[in-house]
C-alpha cells in the first residue's frame, strides 16, 4: 500500500502538468469572419483553400454579403475547391447579373422587340402611384439559386443554424430601426439573401416584416458577432473592404457605397485575433476574372499562414474533414415538393400561378419545378417572385411558399432612336394588365419620325390551361417615308419619292414549343398604299403615281429565340421558318410623269417561304462569332410597273441601318443572303462589330425602258455589303458609330450614329 501510495503521489504532478497542457489542444476552438466587398469577396475562397490545406480547423463562420455567401456555402458542406468551381461556372454569373439560363428563358412569353429605353408602373387603385425600378439586376435568378442551394443542407440541421456542418451567421441591415441583424436560425437561403441585397443593385427583401438590406451596411466585418455568439480561442478574419476605391467624381457605385455604409472597425477583440487581406483590383460587380481574385487570398492567407500556426496548435487532417462532409451530406433529403403555398395574391390570381406550375395534388421535384418557375416569372403579369423551401417533418417532402406580387396596372415604355441621319423617332407605349384565373394585356404604341410613323394597338388573352396559347387580335398603321431617309452626308443625292403606308388588322393565336420557341398561326385583311415617282424629275405640280393593294393573308411560322439582346446580340441563335399565303388586289392610277395613263387592275395571289437563321459562338471568349443566314422563296407575281414591284418584293435587310433605306439591288422574290460576324469584346459592354455578307437574287428583279418590271436571267448577279461597327451597350440602350457598304447602290459607303434602337412595327407580309 505505502509503494502504490509512493508511486502515485510522486505521478500525480506529471499527470496535472500533462493535463494542463492538453487542456488548450482540445479545447481549442478556431473562428473565421468573411467582410463583405462585392466581388473581392471571392478570395475569401482562397484563403479557405490555404486554411485546408495546412490542415487549419474551422469550427465556426460569421460573414456580410459576399462573405455571407461565400461562409454558408462552407458551412453546408461544400469544400473550397467545390465553392471555387461553383463561382467560376457560367450558373454563378447568371445568379451574379441577374441573367435566366437560356436553357429556361420561356420566349412564349416574351414580347414583341420595341424601342424602348424605360418604362414607369402605375398602379391605378392608388392614385396612379408610380412605382420606380429600385435594382440594376434581376433577383429572379439568385433567389431561386439560393433556396436550390441551401433547402436540403437547413432542413437537415433543422433550421438551427448551429447544426450545420459548421455553426454558422450572418448579418443584414434594418434600416428602418438602423441597427445589424444577426440570423442564427431560420431559412438559410433567405438569410443569405438578406445579407447580399446591396442597395440599388439587388433587390431588398422582407423578413418577418421587415425589410432587411445588405449586412454591410451597419456590420461589415462582424467579428463581434462571432465573439459573443461563439467564444472561439482564435478568429482569423478575412477583409476585402480595403480594396475598394475612395469615392470619385466620376464613380456613381463608389459615391453610394460611401455614403449607405457605416464607418466599420475592421479589427477582431481578442488577443488570439489574426486579419488576413486579401488585395485585389475588381469592381464591385465585375465577376468575371474570378480565378485571380481567388488566388489573391490564396497569397494573402499563405502570407499570414507561420502566425496561424503558432496561435492554431490544433490540426485537422484532410481525411478527417473529408469524411466529416460526406457524413453530413449523406444525411441530407433530395427535395420532393408537396404543397404549393403562395402569398401576396387573391384566389383567382394564386389559381392563375398554379396552373402555370401545373401542380394539381402531385409531386414535383427541383428538376421538374424549375422550368416552370421561370415559365412563372417571364409572365409579364408578375412583378415579384421568392420562393422558400421547408421541409414538412410529418411526410418528409417540401412544401413550397412563393411570394408573389402582381405586376402594375399600367406600364408606360419610353425610347426611340437619336441618329445622325433624319430617322431619329420617338416610342411611347402602354400596356394595361388584368390578371385573374386568365391573363389579359392591351397595349398600345406609337413611333414618330420623319422616316417611320406608325401606331398599334392589341389586345393578348393568355390561357395557362395544360397546353398554354394565347389569342391576339392586332391592329397597325405604318407609314414610310423613304424621301426623308436619305444616306447623304458630305455629297447631295437626291432620293426616290417613295412613301409606303399600311393598315391592316389580324388575329393570331400562339403556342409554345419547348422553352425557346413558339408556333404561331393567324390571319388578318389589309390594305398597302405605296405614292411614288417612277423618274427622279418630276416638280411640285406634279402627281404621284399610286398603287393600293387590297390583301387578305394567312400565316404560320415557327420561331426560337435565345439571343442575349434585341439588337447587336453576341450570344445566344435565333431561328424562324415562316410560310404566308397571300391574296389580294392591286389597284394602280398613274401619275402625271408615268408614261402610261390607264388605271390597271389585277388579281394576285402567291405563297411565301421565309427561314432565318442568326447564331452566335464562344459566348465566353474576347473574340465572339456569328453566322447569318436567310432565304426567301415566294412565288408573287409582278406588279403593274418596276416601282411597284420592287415596293412589295421581299427585302434583304441584315444591318440595322438597312431597315432604313429603300434598296432597289436588295429586293427579290427568291434570294440568299448569308454573311460572318466577328465581335471583339473590350469590355463587358464595349465591342467592335465585322460584318460581311452577300446577297445572292435567284432572278432580280429589273426595269425595262418602258418602266416596267421583268425578272432577269437566274443567279447572274450577286451583291456585297458589310459594317464596322463600335458599339456600346448603355443600361438604355445601344450607342453606335458604323462605316456601311453597300455594293452596286447610288450611295455605297455610309456613315451611321445612332442612339437607341432601329426597330419598327411588323409590316403586313412579314
Amino acid at each position: 500500500m505505502r509503494s502504490a501510495a509512493k508511486i502515485i503521489s510522486r505521478a500525480l504532478p506529471l499527470l496535472l502538468c500533462l493535463f494542463t497542457l492538453s487542456r488548450p489542444l482540445q479545447a481549442q476552438k478556431v473562428g473565421l469572419v468573411l467582410s463583405g466587398g462585392g466581388a473581392s469577396g471571392i478570395s475569401h475562397i482562397g484563403v479557405l483553400k490555404a486554411l485546408e490545406q495546412n490542415n487549419i480547423p474551422i469550427d465556426y463562420i460569421a460573414g456580410t454579403s459576399s462573405g455571407a455567401l461565400v461562409g454558408s456555402l462552407y458551412a453546408m458542406g461544400y469544400s473550397p475547391t467545390q465553392i471555387e468551381a461553383l463561382v467560376k461556372s457560367q450558373d454563378f454569373r447568371n445568379w451574379a447579373y441577374g441573367n435566366i439560363d437560356s436553357k429556361y428563358i420561356y420566349y412564349f412569353k416574351r414580347k414583341e422587340d420595341n424601342s424602348s429605353w424605360i418604362n414607369i408602373k402605375l398602379s391605378l387603385d392608388s392614385a396612379l402611384e408610380s412605382s420606380l425600378p429600385t435594382n440594376l439586376i434581376s433577383p429572379i435568378p439568385v433567389d431561386f439559386a439560393l433556396m436550390e442551394v441551401t433547402a436540403m443542407a437547413i432542413a437537415t440541421a433543422k433550421y438551427k443554424f448551429d447544426s450545420l456542418f459548421v455553426p454558422f451567421r450572418c448579418v443584414a441591415s434594418d434600416i428602418e430601426q438602423k441597427k445589424s441583424v444577426v440570423f442564427r436560425q431560420g431559412d438559410l437561403g433567405e438569410a443569405v439573401r438578406a445579407s447580399m441585397s446591396y442597395p440599388f443593385y439587388l433587390k431588398p427583401i422582407s423578413i418577418e416584416g421587415k425589410l432587411l438590406f445588405d449586412g454591410g451596411i451597419y456590420n461589415n466585418f462582424p467579428s463581434n458577432v462571432m465573439l459573443e455568439d461563439f467564444t472561439p480561442d482564435v478568429v482569423i478574419g478575412s477583409n476585402v473592404s480595403d480594396n475598394a476605391p475612395p469615392p470619385s467624381e466620376d464613380n456613381l457605385i463608389s459615391q453610394l457605397k460611401t455614403m449607405l455604409l457605416s464607418k466599420t472597425e475592421y479589427k477582431i477583440n481578442s488577443e488570439n485575433g489574426i486579419i488576413i487581406t486579401p488585395k485585389t483590383d475588381i469592381g464591385l460587380f465585375d465577376f468575371e476574372n474570378l480565378q485571380e481574385v481567388i488566388d489573391s487570398g490564396y497569397v494573402a492567407a499563405m502570407r499570414e499562414m507561420p502566425k496561424i500556426k503558432a496561435s492554431v496548435s490544433r490540426r485537422e487532417a484532410f481525411d478527417d474533414l473529408k469524411l466529416r462532409r460526406e457524413s453530413f451530406r449523406k444525411k441530407q433529403q433530395n427535395i420532393v415538393f408537396e404543397n404549393i403555398y403562395i402569398e401576396g395574391l387573391n384566389s383567382k390570381q394564386s389559381e392563375y400561378v398554379r396552373r402555370i406550375l401545373r401542380h394539381k395534388n402531385k409531386t414535383l421535384t427541383m428538376e421538374q419545378l424549375k422550368p416552370e418557375y421561370f415559365r412563372l416569372a417571364a409572365d409579364d403579369k408578375i412583378k415579384q417572385l421568392y420562393p422558400r423551401a421547408k421541409m414538412n417533418p410529418g411526410t418528409g417532402n417540401y412544401d413550397l411558399y412563393l411570394n408573389v406580387r402582381k405586376e402594375k396596372d399600367l406600364v408606360v415604355n419610353f425610347g426611340g432612336n437619336i441618329s445622325n441621319r433624319p430617322i431619329s423617332e420617338g416610342f411611347v407605349s402602354a400596356q394595361y394588365n388584368y390578371f385573374a384565373k386568365a391573363a389579359m394585356a392591351i397595349t398600345g404604341n406609337t413611333y414618330f419620325g420623319k422616316l417611320y410613323t406608325s401606331a398599334q394597338g392589341k389586345i393578348r388573352f393568355d390561357f395557362p390551361s395544360k397546353y398554354p396559347f394565347y389569342l391576339e387580335p392586332i391592329v397597325t398603321y405604318n407609314r414610310w417615308d423613304f424621301f426623308k431617309s436619305s444616306t447623304a452626308f458630305f455629297e447631295d443625292i437626291k432620293p426616290p419619292f417613295l412613301i409606303q403606308r399600311e393598315e391592316f388588322g389580324e388575329l393570331n393565336a400562339g403556342f409554345p414549343v419547348g422553352n425557346k420557341g413558339k408556333l404561331v398561326i393567324g390571319g388578318g385583311v389589309g390594305n398597302i398604299t405605296d405614292k411614288y415617282y417612277q423618274t427622279e424629275k418630276f416638280s411640285q405640280n406634279d402627281t404621284v403615281d399610286r398603287t393600293d393593294f387590297s390583301l387578305v393573308t394567312a400565316q404560320a411560322f415557327y420561331e426560337r429565340n435565345t439571343l442575349n439582346r434585341k439588337q447587336y446580340a453576341s450570344e445566344g441563335s435565333y431561328f424562324t421558318f415562316k410560310t404566308r399565303v397571300v391574296q389580294g388586289e392591286e389597284f394602280t392610277q398613274p401619275g402625271s410623269t408615268s408614261p402610261g395613263q390607264d388605271n390597271f387592275r389585277a388579281l394576285h395571289d402567291w405563297i411565301q417561304f421565309k427561314f432565318v437563321i442568326d447564331k452566335y459562338f464562344n459566348q465566353r471568349r474576347v473574340v465572339k462569332f456569328g453566322l447569318y443566314a436567310e432565304g426567301v422563296y415566294s412565288f408573287q407575281p409582278l406588279f403593274n410597273n418596276y416601282t411597284a414591284s420592287i415596293l412589295s418584293a421581299p427585302a434583304f435587310q441584315p444591318l440595322p441601318e438597312c431597315k432604313t433605306l429603300f434598296q432597289e439591288s436588295y429586293r427579290s422574290h427568291k434570294y440568299l443572303g448569308t454573311g460572318l460576324k466577328t465581335i471583339f469584346t473590350f469590355r463587358r459592354n464595349l465591342e467592335l462589330r465585322l460584318e460581311g455578307y452577300v446577297y445572292l437574287p435567284y432572278e432580280q428583279i429589273i426595269k425595262t425602258p418602258d418602266l416596267k418590271a421583268q425578272f432577269a436571267e437566274p443567279l447572274t448577279r450577286q451583291f456585297f455589303l458589310g459594317t464596322a461597327a463600335m458599339v456600346f451597350h448603355s443600361p438604355l440602350g445601344p450607342l453606335s458609330f458604323s462605316v456601311n457598304y453597300y455594293d452596286k447602290e447610288k450611295t455605297d459607303l455610309t456613315f451611321l450614329f445612332h442612339f437607341g434602337y432601329i426597330l419598327f412595327n411588323k409590316r403586313v407580309t412579314e
